[in-house]
């Protein structure tokens, strides 16, 4: 193979190879060594790419002169990628050869996936109350159109199933506006200590109902961080909320802010937020989930106390735009603990 053949070859900023007449080989780039292995060239094709499909590609290509795309799938552990092979066939100076380019599509796939997942889990939240409420619509004008106690109980019923469909709406409007600000990073000066003081005199009378005190440790000098004010309420509503409803059977909920001088998480001076309960606790294989859409540890008593399943992954979103880290961490019986790092 020549140089400016081999040259080439390495200029290709994705895995690529050729493979000749005599069905070896003949030259292949970094990327393609990373990918497929060293020492590759030279060894027959089938012995590298044991793929049917593409092994299928390449004889199309140098027997017939036909170009194809087809799919690679490599293993590395736990970890699978996928790749889109294009194989084609181009003329060398010992007669025609096949010349394969990799594309990693491993995050369009996964992409897709999400989106397809995403749906789905929307329609199926959408259909619960929606179905309830064509129920009762359809009781109401026959069986039950002259029970005026059936529609009084019937009306609150649906009165519940329309609000919970409406916190889902306003979830998703309030995912998709902080999805598409999270690489704008904010910068208007924020004082987390009056941030978390206002957040919990508004939750006070959710509080009082589940009969939970809420507690506000926080220095008395301004805690400060670049952000956005709004968002980062948000961020401590869902949290304190989350707390109350799973974690009120402890009866309190504690929130710490803290300045530090050095935090290994944001590499850098931080300040933290702390939101303690001393409820049930969570298991630890949901830990790693909690932040995924609609995902719930507990899935029955979520939707009884009319939850979306997104508030976490809103609250992850905000972080992530704040350059700030979300840690979790609980025992079964030992309550739960929520951390907000931030950059100051």
């Amino acid at each position: 193979m020549d140089r400016l053949t081999r040259d080439m070859i390495q200029a290709i900023p994705m895995p690529a190879l050729l493979v000749d007449r005599m069905e070896r080989i003949a030259a292949c780039n970094d990327a393609a060594h990373e990918l497929l292995g060293d020492r590759i060239e030279g060894l027959n094709f089938a012995m590298v790419l044991r793929q049917p499909q593409v092994i299928a590609a390449i004889e199309a290509a140098l027997f017939q002169g036909e170009g194809r795309t087809v799919r690679h799938i490599s293993v590395e552990g736990s970890n699978e990628t996928a790749h889109e092979v294009t194989c084609r066939p181009v003329h060398g100076p010992d007669g025609r050869m096949a010349m394969l380019v990799f594309r990693d599509v491993s995050d369009l796939e996964q992409a897709s996936e999400m989106r397809r997942d995403f749906v789905a889990n929307v329609s199926h939240e959408l259909r619960t109350p929606l179905t309830a409420l064509m129920g009762f619509i359809e009781t109401l004008r026959g069986p039950a159109r002259d029970d005026a106690a059936a529609r009084e109980r019937f009306l609150g019923i649906m009165e519940a199933e329309a609000a919970r469909m409406n916190r889902l709406v306003t979830d998703l409007l309030s995912l998709n506006r902080v999805e598409s600000e999270e690489r704008l990073r904010p910068s208007d000066p924020v004082d987390l200590g009056a941030v978390a003081g206002s957040t919990l005199k508004s939750l006070e009378p959710l509080a009082q109902d589940a009969g939970v005190e809420l507690r506000l440790t926080a220095p008395k000098e301004p805690v400060v961080v670049p952000g956005d004010a709004d968002q980062l309420r948000q961020v401590l509503t869902n949290l304190v909320e989350n707390a109350i409803k799973y974690g009120g059977s402890g009866g309190e909920v504690t929130v710490t802010v803290e300045p530090s001088d050095r935090d290994p998480a944001v590499r850098g001076p931080a300040a933290r937020i702390e939101v303690a309960d001393k409820g049930p606790g969570i298991a630890p294989h949901h830990l790693p989930r909690l932040t995924e859409r609609f995902y719930r540890a507990d899935n029955h008593r979520s939707r009884q106390l009319g939850g979306t399943g997104l508030g976490l992954a809103i609250v992850k979103h905000i972080v992530n735009r704040h350059r700030g880290r979300l840690l979790a961490r609980s025992r079964p019986g030992e309550g739960a603990v929520f951390t907000v790092i931030l950059p100051r």
